[in-house]
């Protein structure tokens, strides 16, 4: 993958696939996600673990980037 790695703090409006997430000292890559109601996604990993992030949960995550594109 090309860019570069950033910080970013995200909530369930702005996961997105690829995030690299540290839970616990380990680093779970999102592969796929599923809107579950009130606000709520449920997060699946390329390890095969799942993660609910409510509506109000906050976790800062890695994602790629590419310093190229003009960002508004």
């Amino acid at each position: 993958m090309k860019g570069v790695l950033v910080a970013v703090e995200i909530d369930a409006m702005t996961v997105r696939r690829g995030d690299q997430i540290m839970i616990g000292g380990q680093a779970f890559t999102v592969r796929d996600m599923t809107a579950i109601g009130l606000g709520r996604k449920r997060l699946e990993f390329a390890s095969g673990e799942t993660l609910v992030m409510g509506r109000t949960t906050v976790l800062w995550a890695a994602r790629r980037v590419s310093p190229r594109l003009r960002r508004y």
